[in-house]
């Protein structure tokens, strides 16, 4: 026994390092696939697709068709290839309809390698299922394909950890049978006596303290303490909805929007510098930008179900880029409450003090669903009326109230309707 504990011993460590090696290897080629991704969603997506034409021509085997060295000069700057006089490059520019496509001067190569690599996965991924078929037919075998290749590898994986788990096993089995057979006497009889032994002196140590007048005061004092201030802090927090996050009936990403695409906010949210409130985009707004980008790559080639639901609200086909007349409004659910009697002017925080979204709405653009970030309660908007310093500098609210002390001290006439007396909000709210 104690033999064949020493061999398992010996070979578990050599394993474990094999295997940690292999797993490492895999998971830094996956990352290098997933920043490739990132970057083709947030540099290139807008233009092409893998296997489609968008803008630009669909990139399915690209890597095959094209140098790597070439495609890195052709993404990091086209326009300066095609100058250069590179027949190549000019040729494909020609051929689509000598569109010029951006410059990525920002990218270094193993970003644009990394791009390559995401695009070359995504074309493995969606030719395996025909290539399969044609091998097929051909040896009656199926081919050997980078997919083969992959399974072989996973597979070799699998059947390392899971030797490596059954020679753990086995080692603890070994173990315990040692165990059992030197001390199963001693074993047994010793851990019913300590069982037995804890057991009384724990029951004598709560009689004892039971009967210690103070001691049993002061834990009554601490819990009703605690369940005070827990009842406190909750009636305090009553109507306040910090952390509310209801479920849309479209999964709009603000993180995709605000911070991959870095919309502007007031882009979507018009009314923010102008109104009382900040407004809901029309789905006319939508259709700015999803008019042209469907995102169908995750999809099979369908268009995303999120985007299809904005299409058959306004009655549109995508196929034909027309709209029909059954139109019908979504029906979004607001997050951010205030009572009734609180009164909230948006123009006035967002261009009078020139205060951004995110002072009160948080991180926005890190929010794949939007969350209320803060309390909105009388004492946090007191707060920062309390500290935050008011710009008055080239600001017509306040150059008007420097005006109208200018003419009281020269003794004329000030109305209120020079301090704005007639504005609409003043009353009516």
């Amino acid at each position: 026994m104690r033999n064949i504990s020493l061999i398992f011993r010996r070979v578990t460590r050599p394993i474990t390092l094999i295997a940690i090696f292999l797993v490492a290897l895999q998971s830094v080629r996956a990352q290098d696939i997933k920043e490739g991704e990132s970057i083709f969603k947030s540099d290139c997506m807008s233009c092409h697709a893998i296997n489609r034409d968008v803008i630009g021509p669909a990139l399915m085997g690209v890597s095959d068709r094209h140098d790597e060295a070439w495609l890195i000069k052709w993404i990091r700057n086209s326009q300066a290839l095609i100058a250069s006089g590179d027949q190549t490059a000019i040729d494909l520019f020609e051929s689509h309809g000598k569109i010029m496509m951006n410059a990525f001067p920002n990218l270094t190569d193993d970003n644009i390698r990394n791009i390559l690599a995401y695009i070359d996965a995504e074309t493995a991924a969606l030719a395996a299922p025909a290539a399969g078929e044609a091998v097929a037919g051909e040896n009656g075998q199926g081919g050997q394909s980078d997919d083969v290749s992959n399974f072989m590898f996973v597979g070799l994986i699998a059947i390392i950890v899971i030797a490596f788990l059954v020679i753990l096993v086995l080692n603890r089995v070994i173990r315990t049978l040692e165990n059992v057979i030197v001390n199963k006497k001693e074993l047994i009889l010793e851990r019913d006596e300590k069982e037995e032994g804890s057991g009384k002196k724990f029951v004598a140590t709560v009689k004892r303290l039971a009967k210690n007048k103070k001691l049993v005061f002061f834990v009554v004092l601490l819990v009703v303490v605690f369940l005070s201030t827990a009842g406190w802090k909750t009636m305090w927090n009553i109507g306040v909805h910090t952390g509310y996050q209801p479920v849309q009936p479209i999964k709009f990403s603000h993180q995709l929007h605000a911070g991959v695409n870095q919309i502007d906010c007031q882009y979507c949210h018009y009314g923010a510098s102008k109104s009382k409130n900040a407004s809901i985009p029309s789905l006319n707004i939508c259709m700015n930008c999803h008019d042209y980008v469907q995102a169908t790559d995750k999809y099979n080639g369908e268009i995303s179900p999120e985007i299809q639901k904005i299409y058959t609200a306004l009655d549109y086909d995508p196929s034909t880029g027309e709209y029909g007349d059954n139109k019908k409004p979504i029906e979004w659910i607001r997050i951010h409450n205030l009572p009734d009697f609180a009164y909230f002017n948006h123009s006035q925080h967002v261009t009078v003090a020139g205060i951004e979204c995110q002072n009160c709405h948080g991180p926005i653009e890190t929010m794949e669903e939007v969350y209320q970030y803060s309390p909105l309660t009388m004492k946090w908007c007191i707060e920062c009326h309390k500290t935050r310093e008011v710009n008055y500098k080239d600001n017509a609210y306040y150059n008007n109230l420097i005006a109208a002390h200018e003419k009281l001290k020269k003794g004329e006439t000030v109305t209120p309707a020079v301090l704005g007396g007639i504005e609409c909000g003043k009353c009516h709210y």
